[in-house]
């Protein structure tokens, strides 16, 4: 960490022109919250099932998969996908590994990964929600895994992680506020392009975006109590 420190102190630096992202607490504990409340009432067969149910019926009679608009969406979609993000995130982490010296973001990257695949898979295994084209006319299932969306929560994490580092490592005000967009949009255009195509609820989508800020804030707190404190001291 040392090597790294000294091969930093040569490159330079952008100034912040947008904020890392990290969740202020009040946010972290509002989409709790939110994701709890929804959760609790699926269950419970509420008021949000019936507005689901209505809003994939209006969506379905658009017959947006079988239009000449699918293979736009379906790319809109790939905001969230992990594969996607993945790749970018290699792009930015290789590039501070190489012009930097730093390992921290490798870090940062593989803690946010095992943070959502954890906490998303553990509410869909303990759900088991169906998918609005799952055949038959379940709500939950041994082979339900469409609640919470997590495309939605993979925008959510990971591109907050990409803008976090973005802005953390100075890298040039084009690329923070690309990765600010991507942060912002990406949870949003993966969201809205998954229930369009009925892939996914619309309660999928705000539990996984609400999931998604919880995690977020999850993994900002383990590095600040963890990754961060150790490279500090290693660097000494």
């Amino acid at each position: 960490m040392t090597r790294g420190a000294v091969r930093e102190a040569g490159v330079s630096r952008t100034p912040a022109v947008v904020s890392v992202g990290r969740p202020p607490w009040w946010l972290v504990v509002a989409a709790l919250l939110v994701g709890s409340l929804l959760t609790a009432d699926l269950l419970a067969d509420g008021l949000t099932l019936q507005l689901d149910l209505q809003v994939s019926e209006v969506v379905g009679d658009w017959g947006l998969r079988d239009s000449g608009s699918y293979a736009l969406i379906w790319s809109v979609t790939q905001l969230g996908g992990r594969v996607t993000i993945l790749v970018v995130l290699a792009g930015l982490v290789g590039y501070l590994l190489w012009r930097r010296g730093a390992w921290l973001p490798l870090l940062r990257v593989l803690l946010a990964v095992a943070v959502l695949t954890a906490g998303v898979y553990a509410i869909k295994h303990g759900t088991g929600r169906t998918a609005p084209a799952f055949p038959g006319s379940y709500f939950f299932h041994d082979d339900g895994a469409s609640f919470p969306s997590g495309h939605v929560a993979n925008a959510v994490v990971m591109w907050g992680v990409a803008r976090w580092q973005a802005v953390h490592y100075g890298l040039p005000a084009a690329v923070q506020r690309a990765f600010w967009w991507l942060s912002v949009v990406g949870p949003i255009g993966t969201g809205v392009a998954m229930v369009s195509l009925n892939y996914h609820w619309v309660t999928d989508a705000v539990v996984g975006a609400a999931a998604g800020i919880v995690l977020l804030g999850v993994v900002h707190a383990l590095d600040a109590v963890v990754l961060s404190r150790w490279v500090r001291v290693d660097a000494h």
